[in-house]
């Protein structure tokens, strides 16, 4: 990232994929400011894991990014279990974007145009979950001085995580931004976040909608020795069907104005027919012929839409509504 000479573009296409390689990443996330009566702020949330990050895609100006957890545990009578695979997030990263998918609360995402002025050497990430549903997107420059690459994108609205779904029942999306860093060892990515409340419209709650604030910090340090062959060995095995599930999504993505799932993927446990099947034709003895699972997977995730989602297909790029930020109600 530091080599002379080299163009702003290539600058930021290097940080980028120094997000890639095999990790020990720690995840904390703290509430740190209340703004209704009575507030209690929730313990703390820490936790870790070992994870690799796989370049999926590099074709000069769209990159995407795979994490995988593969981890082994001990029990109490020091026998260990594993290696266990699990598919975790994606961020899939375009530069000079024409257009944006944003959160706009109760499992409904829009596609929207991007001014001009915020196309010109931006990058846009999208993150997806586990699932490869998609969650938030942002769009920003990276800025380069010297030995410090960053990257910070505007606030945005995002689902819950799953860290809070299954707890928390008190507020209905995050209002936040991201900022990825790149670091000697590796990278951090930090989150600001606003816990807001929303009517069942959509829109925030006209009376008290933040709940609080939260801080997370989340540090990507490099290791060696780590063996990682069962992730390599997932990533292999498993990418016939999730090159299916990224290709059926983004067709969804570009052919409807809204995007409308019926229930929270993770909280409502849509994804694991996905799961299953990934890892049924990864065990398969022969194999599967690309049309069937192909087939298979438009079943899955047409299964995501409620009976009556909006489907209104677009014939054309100027179709595609100029929204306002779902942000511009609070600030």
């Amino acid at each position: 990232m530091q080599e002379p000479g080299i163009t702003q573009l290539e600058r930021d296409r290097r940080a980028i994929l120094a997000m890639a390689g095999e990790y020990r990443v720690s995840f904390d996330f703290i509430e740190t400011t209340g703004f209704v009566a009575a507030y209690k702020p929730e313990r703390p949330y820490r936790s870790w894991g070992t994870e690799k990050v796989y370049v999926v895609e590099d074709t000069g100006r769209d990159i995407v990014l795979q994490h995988l957890l593969v981890m082994s545990f001990t029990d109490k009578d020091g026998k260990t279990h594993g290696p266990h695979v699990t598919k975790h997030w994606r961020q899939d990263w375009r530069y000079e974007p024409t257009d944006q998918l944003v959160y706009l609360g109760n499992n409904t995402w829009q596609r929207i145009q991007v001014p001009a002025e915020r196309q010109r050497g931006h990058w846009r990430q999208t993150v997806y979950q586990v699932d490869d549903s998609p969650r938030y997107s942002g769009i920003a420059q990276w800025q380069h001085l010297g030995n410090y690459s960053s990257w910070n994108d505007e606030n945005g609205w995002r689902p819950l995580p799953r860290r809070e779904y299954s707890v928390r029942s008190d507020y209905d999306v995050l209002i936040g931004n991201n900022r990825h860093t790149i670091t000697p060892t590796g990278w951090t990515h930090e989150q600001h976040n606003l816990k807001a409340k929303l009517y069942e419209t959509g829109k925030l709650a006209a009376s008290q909608p933040i709940l609080g604030r939260e801080s997370g910090f989340n540090r990507y340090e490099r290791i060696t020795g780590y063996d990682w062959s069962a992730g390599d060995h997932y990533q292999e095995s498993t990418k016939p069907v999730w090159d299916a599930v990224r290709s059926k999504w983004q067709e969804l993505i570009n052919t409807t104005e809204i995007l409308q799932l019926r229930g929270s993927p993770d909280k409502d446990n849509l994804f694991i027919p996905i799961y299953r099947y990934a890892r049924e034709v990864a065990e398969a003895t022969l194999p599967i012929p690309a049309e069937e699972i192909r087939q298979k997977v438009d079943e899955i995730i047409d299964s995501y839409l409620p009976p009556a989602a909006p489907t209104t297909p677009r014939s054309s790029k100027k179709d595609i509504t100029k929204a306002a930020d779902p942000t511009s109600t609070l600030y």
